[in-house]
């Protein structure tokens, strides 16, 4: 997080995972509409109740949080103990990994395998089950290579959790690119064990309101809002109004989004496909890939791409997989073609001097 906050940053960007921002104008409010101060209590009604029908779970379910990094780090929180062990999917997102490693807790790892499209290895999984074994960790859809875990995996996942005695928490925050009108959750598979976390901040362009949450059994749910206490208490309460506004508003919103996507994913499909020197499984949904760069070391691609291209992408060694890197196409079109054209011209140069280093009598 630190790098993607401090040295990501580029004029040509395919390290963001998130769609385009959403102008505020979209959501069609008024100054009169917003207030500063709430109404006090565990969260706003509105929204926790506007959340619950989306996914069609109890309010008594959901707490919201400060996006879903915060709400992974409050569920994990509110489950574990300094010492117990977590099983945590690999490719793995970096801060998923910190703040296990933050709340004390011991981590191993199952595979995502490239061989198998990253699907969950179910039987690498269940010989990594231990009594000490307190939560499961996955994404989906997976970050960062995009793959979509099946509804039947999901099933077997949750019943090994379930006969272990652990929890499975499942990060849904890009299984909203699908774009579904009702969309489906993991929570109903096993609604005792079962934490999922969400947010508006990647699918919708929504990234600055900050809107996210955690579908987890009641008396979960009522430990997480006693820790979220001890860290910010209460949410900016205009964020939450608009929150409200963009959660009535976001079948325009997704169609919008989803319009954006399409286009964008076919100009990403095109480069792949035309790349000699790259190796990709392509997902069927989401702005994510992630490539195998064949020869060469990836951290020295992507200095070179930032000194001479001014392109940026996500190195591989973020994800425990530093052969790859991952790119992202949320931004707008325009944006992502001139992108793309730069990462192209970045790889010819880099395979280039390479040819060069491995031609030199000295190398």
């Amino acid at each position: 997080m630190e790098w993607a906050k401090r040295h990501s940053v580029a004029r040509h960007n395919l390290a963001t995972s998130g769609m385009t921002a959403l102008p505020l104008s979209e959501l069609g409010v008024t100054i009169g509409q917003l207030g500063i101060n709430g109404p006090g209590g565990d969260g706003y009604e509105p929204l926790l109740r506007a959340i619950a029908r989306r996914y069609r779970v109890s309010h008594e379910c959901v707490v919201s949080a400060i996006g879903t990094s915060m709400a992974n780090y409050l569920a994990l929180a509110a489950v574990t103990a300094p010492g117990d062990e977590v099983l945590i999917e690999r490719p793995a997102y970096e801060p998923l990994l910190s703040t296990a490693r933050y709340l004390g807790l011991s981590v191993s790892h199952f595979q995502r395998p490239a061989a198998e499209e990253f699907q969950v290895d179910l039987a690498e999984l269940k010989r990594g089950l231990s009594p000490r074994t307190r939560v499961i960790v996955i994404t989906n859809l997976h970050n960062p290579t995009g793959a979509l875990c099946s509804r039947d995996s999901l099933q077997k996942i949750a019943d090994l959790a379930h006969a272990a005695g652990a929890y499975l928490l499942v990060d849904e925050v890009y299984l909203e690119m699908l774009f579904e009108p009702e969309p489906d959750t993991a929570f109903h598979l096993d609604p005792d064990r079962l934490l999922i976390t969400n947010s508006l901040t990647k699918a919708y362009g929504l990234s600055g309101l900050r809107c996210g949450w955690v579908i987890a059994p009641p008396e979960i749910a009522q430990r997480i809002w006693r820790i979220n206490d001890l860290h910010g208490v209460a949410s900016a309460h205009p964020a939450e109004l608009l929150s409200v506004v963009a959660l009535e508003k976001l079948a325009a919103i997704s169609s919008r989004m989803k319009s954006l996507l399409d286009q964008n994913r076919e100009l990403l499909r095109q480069f792949l496909a035309s790349r000699a020197d790259l190796d990709c499984y392509w997902p069927d949904y989401g702005t994510m890939a992630f490539p195998r760069l064949r020869n060469g070391d990836v951290d020295q691609m992507c200095q070179v791409l930032r000194e001479r291209f001014d392109t940026s992408v996500v190195p591989g060694h973020f994800f425990d997989a530093p052969g790859h890197f991952r790119i992202g196409v949320g931004e707008t079109t325009e944006s992502v073609r001139e992108a793309l054209e730069q990462l192209g011209k970045g790889l010819d140069y880099f395979a280039n001097q390479n040819l060069k280093r491995s031609a030199s009598p000295l190398s």
